[in-house]
């Protein structure tokens, strides 16, 4: 397959061509197959809008609670532009690049099953926005993840017509700025458009798939930190064999003890003679709790390729069985759920991760307390355990579930809400906070394994010890400890690419 772009049809698109979407910054185009289906669906459209007395929910009609107001048809298409200007409310943070990138994929993905009867001048600018790097400012609050994400995806479609803001090539700049620069003419959207646009998934899906992305990179690397700590406390291996996890074979289980077994083979620590009988749960459980979150995200994984390759607007039109089909695919009580999940099974990497900071710190096993030279004049690592707590506690409280909220909209025509997208959005929040406590427990880890010389841990751990202090020094007198975990931080996010 080729690296350049990633084509859009109704071929099933899998969670690997997303990463290498972002991985390798591929464009985006649809398929011939899209281009006709695209076409045969707006034609359809138009000729059923030519019929004697046809009503159609949004398309010539109000929305939501207006959905009994006829519209003109010589008012068609300012009803669609209303639509966007109207529901384009969000507030908060802006969304990240990467994750509008997702959002605009994924919205020209759903339109290319030819089910929604846009334009096929609409999907081609969408394609030529996210080619031209040309990212619309978008705002985490306004979604209650049920009518589609409705606030984010009006934002996401302002540019279309001329309105709202956007980042070119770096550089902030008004809608109009843009198309000037690219010398686009503003799009004059036709009936069902703007509805089609807006109604969807694709906040919450690409926030979906961005968190999974992290939640992947981070699973690794709680395996390696994880290791790392295990020989610096000086544990006992009999917890990875094989025959264990064997006779109770959660896939994850199973993987995390297999690699754990691999990350640790050849370490001269590992094959001394112990003393203790048996270690602290955060130490011998590893295969257990990281592979329970492995087995989340794999089931987490599921559910996100499912909807992306879905049709999430409404209604929907089915040009060869003559039908236009009003639904509630938009719902996105599927979503709110799996990002629930997500980050509870996430948080429990940080809790457990934090757990074995405390351990490495409490003075036991030959290590010297606080794992500093000189303990009571200088403190070493006990206050960077306070801040892995603290982040611990709040993720805890990140945990509580959004799907389980509902509050009713649109003059209680929409009276069940998911709430996903604020689950996708504080699952992010989740995420980044894992990435901190893994960094301290990695500063923690290599640190106390400093303690063990002359003996080594394995090769493989050895080789990313070192790497390591090339960014980070031995701690032999108290520092300002800030610096050191931003380094830590910057290690996690940049040692695959060295």
């Amino acid at each position: 397959m080729s690296y350049n772009y990633l084509p859009l049809d109704r071929q099933h698109t899998n969670f690997q061509q997303i990463k290498n979407l972002l991985a390798y910054d591929q464009m985006v185009s649809i398929t011939f197959d899209a281009h006709e289906r695209i076409l045969k669906c707006r034609e359809y459209l138009d000729k059923k809008m030519k019929e004697k007395d046809a009503v159609f929910y949004g398309i010539n009609t109000g929305f939501g609670f207006l959905q009994n107001v006829q519209i003109d048809d010589d008012q068609l298409s300012e009803l669609q532009s209303n639509l966007l200007k109207s529901h384009a409310c969000g507030l908060g943070d802006e969304v990240p690049h990467e994750i509008v990138k997702l959002m605009i994929m994924l919205k020209i993905k759903s339109l290319s099953y030819g089910h929604s009867g846009v334009q096929i001048d609409t999907v081609k600018r969408l394609m030529d926005m996210y080619n031209a790097k040309m990212y619309p400012v978008i705002y985490t609050q306004g979604s209650l993840g049920a009518s589609g994400d409705l606030a984010p995806l009006s934002h996401l479609s302002l540019p279309l017509i001329g309105l709202g803001e956007v980042d070119l090539e770096g550089q902030r700049m008004t809608s109009e700025e843009a198309l000037n620069k690219l010398d686009w003419q503003p799009i004059n959207l036709q009936s069902k458009e703007g509805l089609a646009l807006i109604n969807g998934t694709q906040f919450m899906s690409a926030y979906g798939l961005f968190n999974l992305i992290q939640a992947e990179r981070l699973l690794e690397w709680a395996d390696i930190i994880a290791a790392i700590s295990f020989d610096a406390f000086n544990c006992i291996t009999e917890p990875f064999n094989e025959a264990i996890h064997a006779v109770r074979p959660h896939v994850g289980q199973g993987r995390v003890a297999a690699r754990l077994r691999e990350l640790l083979a050849g370490s001269e620590i590992a094959s001394q003679k112990k003393q203790q009988v048996q270690d602290p749960y955060s130490f011998r459980c590893i295969p257990q709790v990281h592979g329970a979150s492995y087995d989340t995200v794999e089931y987490v994984k599921n559910i996100f390729i499912i909807e992306i390759n879905s049709v999430t607007d409404n209604p929907n039109i089915f040009p060869n069985e003559d039908l236009i089909v009003g639904g509630g695919n938009f719902h996105g009580q599927p979503l709110a759920l799996a990002a629930d999940f997500l980050a509870i099974a996430m948080s429990e990497i940080a809790s457990v991760s934090e757990r074995r900071i405390y351990q490495l710190i409490s003075g036991q096993r030959g290590l010297s307390p606080f794992l500093i030279k000189n303990s009571g004049l200088n403190s070493g690592m006990m206050i960077i355990q306070y801040t892995a707590a603290g982040i611990v506690s709040e993720n805890k409280q990140l945990c509580t579930p959004s799907s389980v909220d509902s509050i009713p909209s649109s003059n209680n025509q929409e009276d069940h809400v998911s709430m996903g997208a604020n689950g996708a959005v504080k699952c992010k929040r989740l995420l980044d906070n894992v990435e901190k406590v893994l960094a301290i427990e990695l500063l923690t880890a290599v640190q106390a394994l400093e303690f063990r010389r002359p003996l080594k841990t394995s090769p493989v751990l050895e080789k990313i010890r070192a790497e390591f202090r090339k960014d980070v020094s031995f701690n032999d007198a108290d520092r300002v400890m800030r610096d050191d975990i931003l380094k830590a931080i910057q290690f996690i996010r940049t040692f695959a690419e060295k």
